[in-house]
């Protein structure tokens, strides 16, 4: 039986999702911008909620990674569910101290992680958000939630108390309860605990099954990151409930974690905990180098409180007493590349050993350091703890045991020092409080949001493709332990265990060959790239190709249906669901068979309302033109899938309903149109092109972050390209289908030779990027080759970009193939200095095998003639 995500997915491969509301981006605060997984959340959600086979009361889980936004998707829902005409919810989790962040999240607009805009307008009505202890006498138009544990609510529904709930609260109206870390909430499914334990944590499961089923329109969302779906009583409880999954691996592998390295080491504890200070200062350091006001934080973690207590206290005297000296003897002592690569920074920025000594005196004080042992005051601390990145929070380190293993919100940690060198593992097994430790550095790995322009991805990793890159260690959590091979395998077996398998991450090395480096192209040639400027709305004249050219996907409803016998064992009869025809069509196409179905479902949108619509495209003179002309909605193709070969005018409508509800969404989000500048300016080779080390993940078959000379890559395609004069670098590393270019050119080189002084093809690993001429669309070709012709007294030189490109991207990415066909007529190279020498900017067609390769094969054979 497939997962409930699952039969979404399905569906979604045909464009059946409903859009995401704007109203949800619009009221949530716009510091957290909504990351493409979370807008899958939402739809996921809606597209459920909204079906004819969604159960009543509806149960759903949120199956998503620790630092993956939940809390943020749990407002999103409260909006849309507002809309839908829920008032009251109830958010529970068995923790205090979550209880306490989570209500500063939802209801204080100060906070720094205020999850809402300041002030939240549905439908041009102002909404309150407003705390309620119950829900007896609420505001019928506000958004009423009451914070609570899991624990706190059994004993309000089991034992009334004045303001208290009761079970009647619920009797006469619909709640959307909101249970967090809500693995908590499945003992007594799971089945697996104590007597007495399991009598308690039934009660409490049962007495939320007994609200959630007073009223057949209530809501149980459940949000957790550890869903243990290898118990076969949990599996199959939530197999037709889990409505997203997002697992820590995707959440890494799409980098909106920080990377993790151990740091093992023999030096003793206090030794450890200076290396941390050291490498936090450096981090520091090179935030503030990028005027970035990011303080790194440490987090020191005990196995007992005494021994927390006892080393806070060391700790605080050894910093008190630093001197240069000690640091000193430190620096000589480290042999590790990154603590050698701070000290270097600190040598080379003339921060002297001393200096250093007293900054960290100062920052790591006393005042700056804060233990959360102690149950009296971990509540009053939370708030504290979760607003480490404000400017004014005062800490920088932190002593703990297991009070933050759950309900922690922090981005900036980057190191956490392991305080005991105990193993507890068996030999067959990985012991709990191992795993515990894996959680936590999960739960440290969420990234520190930054970025060094508008075009970097804020809330990603950056440097996968540079990790020699200096601010690499800013988004990098170091977990430093032992020494102990041993411990660290079963470390790394535990995070595998929690869904962080960094063991399948290898590093490829870019290195440009001396014979490149030395010659005079690389010296003193030019590559020439443009840059974007921002468009006047009135120079507007065509929908983005990312939206225009994208196809469109739709399959009209079956009507699939079955009967089954109940009380005999012989198999139900199902109308068998006939054969898909599919219809290619354009929104013109569709509109000049029957105009009315487009401007029926263009009107059902307020956006494609003509003077709203006339805001975002100045140049359209009527709503006929933006339906029927090719540069607006013309010719945005739709591929409909339904029973019949012409699909009726009931399908027609609900598939143009469908995609314009995605444009209309991708218009909205518009905020400033941009283009392609036409002049290229020269940028030295030398000042773009260097060695470079690269992450890749699960490389294999031959494809990306495999050598072009391994045995897995097919023999036709294998070169040892350190052999070639013509490669610039070493090896390359690209996708199979880039493999096969780079065959392919071989093939060519003795024939371009015999018509050019210089041949170098180089692989663009996030080296530069171009922006397409429509509409400013970032652009990065995988290959440029620099052809050279010798003259008498200077020298022709053509740049050309390549891209490969896999058959599955062909439509996807023909914007990139139509801005590549227009470089030669419309890019103009411009040098800083004069020079006689004549410079020309090609761009080829897509090279694809699967789909021949006549225009390449034309175009790359004009180079030959010359």
């Amino acid at each position: 039986m497939a997962f409930l995500y699952e039969k979404i997915d399905a569906v979604r491969e045909y464009g059946a999702p409903p859009p995401l509301p704007p109203y949800i981006s619009e009221n949530l605060n716009p510091k957290f911008e909504l990351r493409p997984y979370q807008k899958q959340a939402f739809e996921n959600f809606i597209t459920h909620f909204e079906s004819k086979q969604c159960p009543k009361p509806t149960q759903i889980l949120f199956h998503m990674a620790t630092g993956s936004g939940k809390t943020l998707i749990m407002a999103g829902l409260m909006l849309y569910l507002y809309k839908q005409g829920y008032r009251n919810f109830l958010f529970f989790v068995n923790l205090s101290t979550i209880v306490e962040k989570t209500r500063e999240n939802f209801c204080n607009p100060v906070s720094s992680k205020y999850l809402f805009t300041e002030e939240i307008i549905l439908d041009g009505e102002h909404i309150r958000i407003n705390r309620v202890d119950n829900f007896q006498y609420t505001d019928k138009d506000a958004i009423n939630i009451c914070f609570t544990t899991t624990q706190g609510l059994h004993t309000d529904m089991w034992m009334a108390k004045e303001n208290g709930m009761s079970f009647d609260d619920f009797d006469e109206q619909k709640v959307v309860l909101i249970s967090d870390e809500a693995h908590h909430l499945n003992v007594d499914t799971k089945r697996n605990r104590t007597t007495d334990e399991d009598e308690l944590y039934h009660s409490w499961e049962q007495t939320v099954k007994n609200i959630f089923c007073r009223n057949t329109e209530n809501i149980l969302l459940e949000f957790t990151a550890t869903c243990d779906l290898s118990n076969q009583a949990i599996r199959a409880a939530y197999e037709n409930k889990i409505i997203f999954d997002y697992a820590l691996t995707k959440f890494y592998n799409d980098r909106y974690s920080k990377d993790i390295i151990t740091f093992r080491s023999d030096l003793a504890l206090m030794d450890r905990a200076l290396m941390a200070l050291i490498l936090s200062q450096y981090r520091l350091k090179l935030f503030q180098d990028q005027r970035l006001n990011i303080k790194p934080v440490i987090l020191f973690k005990a196995a007992k409180v005494a021994d927390s207590k006892d080393f806070m206290a060391a700790f605080i005297e050894t910093t008190k007493s630093l001197t240069g000296v000690r640091l000193r003897s430190l620096s000589a002592s480290a042999n590790n590349e990154i603590i050698e690569k701070a000290f270097n920074y600190f040598k080379d920025n003339n921060i002297s050993l001393d200096m250093l000594a007293a900054e960290l005196r100062d920052d790591f004080s006393e005042e700056h350091c804060v233990s959360v042992n102690d149950d009296k005051d971990v509540t009053q601390k939370q708030i504290l703890l979760n607003s480490l990145e404000d400017a004014d929070n005062p800490y920088r380190a932190i002593f703990e045991v297991k009070k933050l293993d759950e309900g922690w919100d922090v981005l900036n940690l980057f190191d956490i020092v392991r305080l005991y060198e105990t193993r507890q593992s068996g030999s067959k097994r990985i012991s709990p409080a191992t795993i515990a430790e894996a959680q936590l550095i999960g739960r440290g790995a969420r990234y520190c949001p930054f970025q060094l322009d508008d075009e970097q991805p804020k809330f990603q990793r950056k440097f996968d493709e540079d990790i020699t890159s200096e601010l690499r260690v800013c988004e990098t959590l170091y977990y430093h332990c032992q020494n102990d091979h041993r411990y660290v395998t079963e470390l790394r077996n535990a995070l595998r265990e929690i869904g962080l398998d960094t063991d399948n991450v290898v590093q490829r090395e870019y290195i440009l060959k001396d014979d490149f480096k030395k010659d005079v192209i690389y010296t003193n040639g030019y590559i020439f790239l443009n840059s974007r400027t921002v468009k006047d709305r009135c120079e507007v004249r065509d929908l983005s190709p990312t939206i225009r050219d994208n196809i469109y996907r739709f399959r009209a409803s079956m009507g699939n249906s079955g009967i089954d016998a109940v009380m005999t064992e012989e198999l139900g009869t199902h109308k068998v669901r006939p054969d898909l025809k599919t219809a290619h069509m354009t929104i013109g196409q569709i509109a000049a068979i029957n105009y009315a179905i487009v401007n029926k479902a263009l009107m059902k949108y307020p956006i494609f309302k003509f003077n709203t619509l006339h805001s975002y495209f100045p140049n359209v003179i009527s709503t006929r033109q933006f339906i029927t002309d090719s540069a607006y909605l013309g010719n945005v193709r739709i591929d409909i899938q339904s029973k019949d070969v012409h699909p009726s005018t009931e399908i027609l409508y609900a598939a143009v309903f469908d995609v314009l509800g995605k444009i209309a969404g991708a218009i909205s989000g518009i905020e400033t149109t941009y283009m392609g500048t036409t002049d290229f300016r020269g940028k030295r080779i030398c000042e773009v092109f260097r060695n470079k080390t690269v992450n890749y993940t699960d490389p294999h078959d031959g494809g990306v972050g495999i050598s072009q000379n391994d045995p897995s890559v097919k023999s036709d395609w294998k070169i040892d390209l350190s052999a070639e004069d013509w490669f610039a670098y070493t090896d390359n590393f690209g996708t199979s289908e880039e493999k096969a270019f780079v065959s392919y050119f071989r093939d060519y080189v003795d024939e371009l030779k015999k018509v050019y002084n210089r041949i170098f093809l180089v692989r663009n690993e996030r080296e530069f990027h171009i922006y397409s001429f429509a509409d400013g669309e970032r652009f990065e070709p995988d290959y440029v080759l620099f052809l050279q012709k010798n003259r008498s007294d200077n020298y022709e030189q053509l740049q050309i970009f390549i891209e490969p490109k896999g058959t599955h991207l062909l439509e996807k990415d023909a914007w990139k193939e139509a801005f590549l066909l227009q470089l030669r007529d419309k890019a103009i190279p411009v040098t800083i200095f004069s020079d006689d020498n004549d410079y020309k900017i090609w761009g080829f067609h897509f090279f694809n095998q699967d789909n021949g390769l006549k225009d390449f094969d034309s175009e790359f054979k004009e180079l030959l003639s010359s």
